[in-house]
């Protein structure tokens, strides 16, 4: 008896210490968005082109080096004409405000990409909640689908009971005992689609997420909202359009910039020098040293070819162009993500009505009805297979009705998710 005893006690521990190896980690979106947005490989990657469009600005600044030349030479090898010594020191004098104009570029380069940025994280947010979303309704399905094998399961147990009691005949024992095994089958398929969504989420936070449980309430997807509104808010605020804007200005800046290059830049030099002794008996001559100042001025037969002042220009009617495109393609966006939202509300709504719940009272009925032997095993495998369909497509739905949200927001420019 005590040797049993331990069998049985031995066993236990392991199956507390197996069923602890499998319980996973809780994962809540507020937990999973602070991931997104600490470890995401692609936003940190984004995070790069604003450092270095603000590096931009610091060589956007950086005056002209100056040089400097030093130069020997033998005034007569054989004719003992002395050697002289020269030194220089050269630069070249910006004119037209070239090096604001850079500054001034480089600035709203940098400006343009920190809206870059913001818009990639806007669309990130997005998509990583949509993924979310995924794996909670595959969560969801599959509970519905464990649900309902267990309940199978239960009535084919009994079932088999009730046959060997002779309450029922062997093929409709049979019968309730395949639908639970069809059932099995689908659980283990939902639980293979269940895993993928999770670990797609891997993609997102920067690491694993296979062991993960996500968690959240996918009631809590319901605004009221104006169209107008939305509208309004997304052409003001949407962070695509504030950087079409900024690209506007960074291609005015662009064309300042090419002007300013048009104009003359002066080079100034200054140096010294020294001559030693000549002794030629012809010419002989004392050391002597001299002094030298030098202004060049280049010659801008360039100019006459303003190619890249037009192409700025041309920039800069094209961003103008992108701007009224971009306006125009957010009140289309917006609108059909408010249709679809809006819709998905009106179809929530039936459900809300009692659906569920009637169909729910519908299986218990039929149920109970047969364990009485007043109706058949099809008619509670019907109301069985209704009642897990309605089910289904309600978490189908409120994924549908927390994804058309998401969209509306990520359209409109706005981000007020939090379940």
């Amino acid at each position: 008896m005590k040797f049993n005893f331990l069998i049985i006690l031995c066993c236990t521990v392991t199956g507390i210490f197996i069923n602890a190896q499998t319980v996973k980690e809780p994962l809540y979106f507020n937990e999973y968005l602070a991931y997104v947005k600490d470890k995401n490989l692609g936003l940190a990657a984004q995070r790069y082109n604003v450092s270095m469009a603000e590096a931009s600005i610091l060589t956007a600044g950086i005056f002209p080096d100056p040089q400097i030349e030093m130069e020997t030479s033998n005034n007569g090898v054989s004719k003992d004409m002395g050697h002289t010594i020269e030194g220089a020191i050269s630069w070249t004098l910006e004119l037209g405000g070239k090096r604001k104009a850079r500054i001034e570029t480089a600035k709203n380069e940098a400006e343009y990409s920190k809206l870059q940025l913001q818009d990639y994280l806007r669309n990130l947010l997005a998509d990583a909640t949509l993924g979310y979303i995924e794996a909670l309704k595959s969560k969801a399905l599959l509970n519905v689908q464990k649900e309902s094998y267990q309940s199978m399961l239960k009535l084919a147990k009994s079932d088999s009971i009730r046959y060997k009691l002779g309450d029922i005949s062997k093929v409709t024992s049979q019968q309730s005992k395949l639908e639970a095994s069809s059932l099995l089958n689908e659980v283990y398929h939902l639980e293979g689609t269940q895993q993928q969504s999770v670990t797609a989420l891997s993609d997102f936070i920067g690491n694993d997420s296979t062991e993960k449980d996500v968690n959240g309430d996918l009631n809590s997807f319901n605004r009221n909202y104006n169209l107008n509104d939305l509208i309004t808010q997304a052409v003001n605020e949407r962070s695509d359009i504030l950087a079409s804007k900024q690209n506007i200005n960074t291609a005015a800046s662009r064309i300042k910039l090419e002007k300013a290059n048009r104009i003359i830049d002066l080079g100034l030099s200054a140096g010294a020098g020294h001559n030693t002794v000549a002794n030629n008996e012809i010419a002989p001559s004392p050391a002597v040293n001299t002094v030298k100042l030098g202004i060049s001025v280049p010659l801008k037969f360039s100019n006459r070819r303003n190619a890249d002042l037009k192409i700025a220009e041309m920039g800069y009617s094209q961003a103008e162009t992108e701007y009224r495109q971009i306006e125009n393609s957010i009140r289309m966006e917006v609108t059909q993500a408010y249709q679809q939202y809006s819709s998905a509300q009106k179809q929530l709504q039936q459900f809300d009505n009692g659906m569920l719940k009637e169909a729910e009272n519908i299986l218990k009925g039929i149920t109970y009805s047969y364990q009485r032997g007043e109706s058949s095993i099809l008619e509670v495998l019907n109301a069985q297979r209704t009642y897990n369909e309605l089910r289904q497509n309600y978490f189908q739905l409120l994924a549908e009705n927390a994804a058309a949200l998401i969209d509306l927001e990520r359209k409109a420019g706005i981000w007020d998710i939090d379940f």
